[in-house]
């Protein structure tokens, strides 16, 4: 039986025209929505992943999962924690339209 993902309306209303229609990041938002299922869709607000397995979960490039995090990261809607540069990052969905 397959399981229920409840979203957020923020993620398609406002979130999908801005990530992939203003800022023209379609890769950012693929990337977002799925970290935003394996983490707090499943009750969780951070989680580690390399970026292998990133785009093999997502099919995207490794370079474009790279530069989605960095995008990401930088509209704040992505944090990423890293104890040393070849450590598995941690990444913490955002959500600031939930204060």
């Amino acid at each position: 039986m397959a399981k229920s993902l409840a979203l957020d309306p923020y993620l398609v209303d406002v979130l999908l025209p801005d990530l992939v229609g203003h800022d023209k990041r379609p890769a950012a938002y693929l990337l977002f929505l799925w970290l935003w299922a394996n983490t707090r869709g499943t009750g969780r607000k951070s989680a580690f992943f390399s970026y292998q397995m990133l785009s093999d979960r997502t099919g995207l490039s490794k370079r474009a999962v790279q530069r989605s995090v960095a995008w990401l990261e930088a509209r704040e809607l992505l944090g990423v924690t890293r104890t040393s540069k070849t450590s598995v990052p941690q990444y913490t969905v955002m959500a600031p339209w939930l204060r």
